[in-house]
């Protein structure tokens, strides 16, 4: 199962795996304690100094006391899960009661909630240790947002960079520090793809699992909707908010995902995960997963960037010497790709503004309680607000929200959201399809925006050009999407692809990932972050 480069007695621990590293710890060459300080030694060297990637936020004080603890459970014969010992990145959306909760905006920033978020209680269970709380795109990266704008001017105010926030500020990506991380969970992908630990959580409600994932070229999976609990994670539209795995490798996705997914009393929308949640899915990790398995081509999302094609088209003939049955092209209905942005910006900007205020109504005193404080504080001179492009776009969103009652909400949420679910649910059927496959996305985006933008970001074949990725269309439609890394440009940015499946088939696209990783090999450490000397465990 193992995804790593091992040699008879060293393990890299920037490409080991999970199971690599409970190896290690059966060996008694390596212990939590000594692979949490590793971490540690790797973010001391490169999140704040040199490359200053700046995608920690908050180091978990007590990081190293959890792994003697669990390094003594070992000794006495306990081990709680393949996680445990095992140190991970949270995103600062995830409640923890023992560290700050911020969504990344320093109007929040000391605010320790009551409540752990469902998931983490989960992997706490299960032995692992968050080692950080990480950097996004201020509350989501959205919470206020321009999308559906038209006017020039108001789409320049309301632009922020992916992974800035005011807390935290610029999460830069570790493969080219000129580009984005993406967003919003810019700050796992980057700490994720660094090596800052061995894997990461993510939300995702308009494509912020997967398009950090791909950014940062890392494997990524944006669940079922109803598939992970958000119960204890700051919402931004519960219709479409979900919470995924980030990791460098499949394996080690699988692994956190057994441990994620499944009912939680608190959040209703997991009932739709009874006895459909699996607790491993690393039994689905097989080489030959693709072998007969019919996948569809989605070009409506080729088209856009030559450099992000070729190394599509190459695989996609990986996936044809894998023994895939390949159904070329699948194109979506014209309503699906054209309705999907107005309902996004819709169902965000109501949904957020009520669905904050409940969150805030939760914290102690001295921080916002409500949404119009947020934008009032955001919007202050002085409170010097370190956002200017969020404070703008909270204002915008204040404008535009719709109540949660209206009749303009409630068609959107339970008209318009189950029409595109099933209109998805119709592509796969009528096509006979396991997966529909395609570029997770074809913005390589740069930091700026304006000005000259790098070779292989420039656009071509615009008429053929659909859309650039299945994004928010994948929310709205409730289905599970998992991202894998396929190759770099001439200009050394990653390129991932996607398999989208059907609602509740994580395991089988866990294993055409699988499948797929392990003839591409195509994860690489970013040249901003390379290995210490300390990296390199002796057996």
């Amino acid at each position: 199962m193992s995804n790593s480069l091992r040699f008879a007695e060293t393990l890299d621990l920037t490409r080991a795996t999970v199971a690599d590293l409970q190896t290690a710890f059966r060996s008694r060459k390596l212990s939590s304690e000594k692979l949490t300080a590793l971490y540690l030694a790797r973010i001391k060297a490169y999140d704040k100094q040199g490359p200053s990637i700046n995608s920690v936020i908050m180091l978990n004080p007590n990081a190293l006391h959890e792994a003697r603890a669990l390094d003594r459970e070992r000794r006495a014969g306990h081990v709680r899960s393949p996680l445990h010992g095992i140190p991970i990145l949270v995103k600062d959306n995830f409640n923890t009661t023992d560290m700050p909760t911020t969504a990344g905006s320093q109007l929040l920033a000391g605010s320790v909630p009551p409540n752990e978020a469902f998931v983490l209680r989960k992997l706490r269970a299960s032995g692992a240790i968050i080692i950080a709380k990480v950097n996004m795109s201020e509350f989501a990266g959205s919470g206020g947002t321009t999308v559906g704008a038209t006017d020039p001017e108001i789409i320049k105010k309301g632009h922020w960079a992916s992974g800035f926030s005011s807390l935290g500020l610029q999460t830069l990506n570790p493969h080219a520090l000129d580009r984005s991380p993406s967003g919003s969970s810019g700050g796992t992908g980057a700490s994720v793809a660094a090596a800052f630990g061995q894997l990461g959580l993510g939300t995702d409600t308009g494509g912020s699992v997967r398009y950090p994932s791909s950014a940062n070229g890392i494997v990524g999976l944006k669940p079922t909707y109803g598939l992970v609990s958000r119960a204890g994670i700051v919402p931004l539209a519960r219709s479409l908010d979900t919470a995924g795995p980030m990791a460098r490798s499949v394996y080690d996705l699988a692994v956190a995902l057994g441990i994620m997914a499944g009912v939680d009393p608190e959040d209703p929308a997991t009932q739709m995960s009874a006895g459909k949640a699996e607790t491993d899915y690393t039994k689905y990790l097989k080489r030959g997963a693709l072998k007969g398995a019919r996948i569809g081509i989605g070009r409506d999302f080729m088209g856009c960037n030559p450099a992000v094609d070729k190394i599509t088209e190459q695989a996609i003939a990986t996936l044809r010497s894998l023994g895939a049955e390949i159904v070329d092209p699948i194109r979506l209905p014209d309503y699906l790709l054209q309705a999907r942005s107005g309902i996004y910006e819709l169902l965000v900007n109501a949904e957020f503004k009520a669905q904050i205020t409940d969150y805030l109504q939760t914290l102690k005193p001295g921080f916002p309680r409500n949404f119009d404080e947020i934008v009032a504080l955001a919007n202050n001179p002085a409170t010097r607000y370190r956002n200017p492009g969020k404070a703008f776009a909270l204002k915008y969103s204040q404008q535009r929200a719709v109540g949660v009652s209206t009749p303009t909400y409630l068609a959107a949420r339970y008209q318009a959201l189950p029409a595109i679910k099933a209109g998805m649910e119709a592509v796969f059927a009528e096509q006979k399809v396991d997966a529909i496959f395609t570029p997770t996305m074809s913005r390589l985006e740069p930091l700026i925006t304006e000005g000259p933008q790098p070779a292989d970001q420039e656009a071509s074949g615009l008429a053929s050009c659909r859309a650039d990725s299945p994004g928010d269309l994948i929310n709205e439609s409730w289905l599970p999407e998992i991202v894998v890394p396929a190759g770099m440009t001439n200009e050394g940015m990653p390129v991932t692809i996607s398999f989208i499946g059907t609602a509740f088939s994580e395991a089988s696209l866990i294993g055409y990932a699988y499948d797929f990783e392990q003839a591409t090999r195509a994860v690489r450490l970013p040249k901003n972050t390379p290995p210490l000397s300390s990296d390199v465990i002796s057996y």
